[in-house]
């Protein structure tokens, strides 16, 4: 495995996804080393990203998760020096990070998605509520692992709701709250990977919920009838085409009680800790977790 040389695993980071994403570094870099590939740990949040030049480095592996990680400012900085990385470009990864803006290309590329407001502090959620019904989800537009995210039961929630998204960043959107299946849809090289159904005891599937918790349940393949996981595969993977996504991603789908799938959001550096989607997707289909590290890491270049 001595071909990729000297590979720099991108873990830790700046974002308020830095927990996790040290656990996915730390699981990556294992992975390689347990296949001979020379890999050593890279906190770009302890050191400036031109020490990978100095170091020698000739590859990056990105575990990196939410902003200055999964928004194409790492990968611009690759690209300027020149160096091949895992995952999605500049613009696919700054397109996926941002919700509203993965929203209106899944709505012009007709993929659903759920309904939405952009928030303000001045906005009128009384008319907001009415117009997308309680309950309701409020978000940040450009955070991940479900951080700042509120379901609003009760319009008297609903400014707090948006003063906790807020605190993490200054666009924020109410989403219409579907009722139904939770599932994830991962792809690996233009390959739509099984289905993951997500059974959470809990009210909402959050932070706690996806890292910590013992009482989530996982079932894959999820046990959908085929010709409805085909079809929502195949969504999946157009929805992953349309933002320019490549080597790899995980799309959130709801599917609701009518079986119609809408997807809330693309992920293009997903979780690789112990309770992460795509090693249990891959899994299913005989794919080890230290083969898929491999197989990501072979799909890197560089993307100017």
């Amino acid at each position: 495995m001595s071909d990729f040389g000297k590979v720099a695993v991108l873990l830790g980071g700046r974002s308020a996804e830095r927990e996790i994403s040290l656990r996915s570094g730390e699981a990556v870099l294992a992975a390689l080393r347990r296949r001979n590939v020379d890999a050593h740990a890279f906190d770009p949040a302890e050191q400036p990203m031109e020490n990978l030049l100095k170091a020698g480095f000739k590859r990056a592996f990105i575990a990196l998760h939410g902003r200055y990680g999964e928004d194409g400012s790492v990968q611009g900085a690759l690209e300027l020096m020149g160096l091949p990385y895992t995952g999605s470009g500049i613009l696919a990864s700054a397109l996926a990070m941002d919700k509203w803006r993965t929203k209106m290309i899944w709505q012009a590329a007709a993929i659903d998605t759920p309904r939405y407001k952009l928030l303000h502090a001045d906005s009128d959620f009384h008319e907001i509520a009415d117009e997308l019904g309680l309950p309701l989800i409020v978000k940040p537009a450009r955070e991940g692992s479900t951080l700042g995210l509120s379901k609003v039961r009760c319009e008297q929630d609903f400014q707090a709701a948006y003063r906790t998204a807020a605190h993490y960043d200054p666009l924020v959107l109410a989403e219409q709250f579907i009722e139904g299946i939770e599932l994830t849809a991962a792809i690996l090289d233009n390959t739509p990977l099984p289905l993951v159904r997500i059974d959470i005891a809990e009210d909402l599937y959050d932070y706690q919920a996806k890292y910590f918790s013992n009482n989530t349940r996982y079932t894959c393949p999820s046990g959908l009838p085929e010709a409805l996981t085909h079809q929502i595969q195949a969504m999946a993977l157009r929805a992953h085409q349309v933002l320019g996504c490549s080597g790899w991603s995980r799309l959130d789908v709801i599917l609701d009680r009518d079986n119609q799938p809408y997807f809330l959001e693309a992920n293009t550096s997903p979780g690789m800790t112990d309770h992460s989607l795509v090693p249990m997707a891959a899994n299913a289909i005989g794919i080890s977790f230290d083969e898929l590290v491999v197989r990501i890491l072979t799909l890197s270049h560089e993307h100017a």
